[in-house]
């Protein structure tokens, strides 16, 4: 059997036979041993985990059986030379926000999925806490993928962010400069005294958006996202999606509005075309003449781009789940290190994709895998490995109907209670919950290309320039907001 395969085959058995293993001890750190060097001869020393230890790329293939296989695979392009991985606490149990957890002991226990996957019953909180769901039951897997969709986020992450698109192997990087926001609607924690729901969008799970101000030919292309309480009982719920098109000097609806995570305009054909023809030319967006030469263009804005924001938001009835057991990973859970706006020359190694210089925590995650019910979509396979303890996805890796893996994701997060200077709430409580603040995927069926989103300055708490009747409605498109 080939090497590789090996490894994804002993993974997989080891993944499978720590179901039921339960949450290691807090601070239990392992000892990984006898990984076979690159270049073959002695197998290397037995490397106990500790906090604090750094990790170089020498050091890397010991830690082959604490990531995912598909990461280690694409270990050329997600670890780099001259890294150095911190590595953080082993199982550390974060304080989580005492709201939340109010929440979900009132009310997680009058929700129930039926047998389609879809939630009924749910009011604020984790819908199914982590002790109570029994990893033999049949709908294991789809309980644990709502707890990642209803993970607490306090209201919503929301801020700038750099994204840089690496289109092809030949071609040079893209950086988009803009800003997003996914703020939550309903079922928000903090919200008890409004039956945890914003009282100006009464029947919206969330809305989202953003726009883009760089480079030139992306400036001011935005849109809004408004997803149905109704989408957690049918899963072909259409959003609510709008897009200012420059080109236009309009909003739009969206040419998809159905979309299994966050909406983002096709950025990379935004830009006007002068009254020539369409310049990205032909097939996929358009004629290459026409009569109204930026119809077609503008079209192709308004289509869904499954890169920035992977990650952010589920719609898990979308999918048929199933629970693959639980294991423990090393992941960037609580990042130490910056990048933009904070640090805008962090290096990201040759690939521009890796995230290994920084704190990697050990952590129990639970492993699932959700087959798409929506036949056209292009993703058929979801996995998402899942920390226990705070429901964080960790990675994410889709793959076609095939089975060939589509795109592997490594989730960057950063935890408010140890970032000095974050703000807190308005009634003066510290803020407890995990920034999404960097992501990194490479889609392997596009010759190994990628994308990396930097969003370090983002908050998830209330501050002043987050207007909820701006954000909830397609007026502030109009208006640049």
């Amino acid at each position: 059997m080939p090497r590789l395969a090996s490894l994804a085959l002993l993974f997989s058995l080891a993944v499978a036979g720590a179901a039921r293993a339960g949450l290691p001890p807090e601070g239990s750190c392992p000892t990984v041993a006898g990984a076979m060097p690159e270049s073959g001869g002695e197998d290397v020393q037995p490397l106990l985990l500790k906090e604090g230890l750094a990790i170089t790329l020498e050091q890397v293939a010991a830690l082959r059986t604490l990531v995912p296989p598909e990461v280690w695979d694409l270990r050329s392009a997600f670890f780099h030379e001259g890294m150095r991985m911190e590595v953080g606490p082993c199982h550390r149990r974060f304080p989580l926000s005492p709201p939340y957890t109010t929440a979900t002991e009132a009310h997680a226990g009058s929700v129930k999925l039926d047998a389609d996957g879809n939630l009924e019953g749910y009011v604020a909180g984790l819908p199914f806490p982590p002790d109570a769901i029994d990893p033999a039951s049949p709908d294991a897997g789809a309980r644990w993928a709502w707890n990642v969709a209803l993970r607490d986020r306090g209201i919503g992450p929301h801020g700038k962010f750099r994204l840089t698109d690496f289109p092809s192997r030949v071609g040079s990087a893209e950086t988009y400069l803009g800003s997003f926001f996914l703020l939550q609607l309903a079922g928000r924690a903090d919200l008890a005294a409004s039956d945890y729901r914003e009282k100006d969008a009464p029947k919206d799970f969330f809305a989202a958006g953003g726009r883009f101000d760089e480079p030139f030919n992306a400036r001011h292309l935005a849109w809004r996202q408004l997803r149905s309480l109704d989408s957690f009982e049918d899963f072909t719920e259409s959003d609510d999606i709008f897009v200012y098109v420059p080109t236009m000097r309009k909003a739009r609806r969206a040419a998809a509005t159905w979309v299994d995570g966050l909406y983002l305009p096709r950025y990379t054909t935004a830009g006007d075309s002068g009254g020539g023809a369409v310049p990205f030319g032909g097939g996929e967006y358009g004629p290459t003449e026409s009569i109204a030469p930026n119809a077609g263009l503008s079209i192709a804005q308004t289509e869904n781009m499954r890169r920035g924001l992977t990650g952010l938001i589920l719609r898990p009835n979308a999918f048929t789940w199933s629970y693959e057991g639980e294991r423990d990973v090393l992941a960037p859970l609580n990042a130490n290190r910056s990048g933009w706006p904070e640090t805008p020359d962090r290096n990201f190694g040759e690939s521009g994709l890796s995230v290994a210089s920084d704190r990697w925590d050990l952590r129990h995650a639970v492993v699932i895998e959700g087959v798409a019910r929506e036949t056209s979509d292009t993703v058929r396979r979801l996995r998402i490995y899942v920390d226990w303890q705070t429901q964080q996805p960790l990675y994410w890796i889709t793959r076609r109907k095939n089975r060939l893996v589509q795109s592997v994701g490594i989730l960057v997060h950063r935890y408010a209670g140890d970032t000095p200077g974050y703000p807190g709430w308005p009634d003066g409580s510290g803020a407890r919950v995990f920034d999404p603040v960097a992501s990194s995927f490479v889609e392997t069926e596009e010759g190994g290309t990628g994308w990396r989103r930097e969003s370090y300055g983002v908050r998830s708490v209330p501050t002043d320039d987050v207007d909820v009747r701006a954000m909830s409605s397609t007026d502030g498109l109009v208006r640049g907001r």
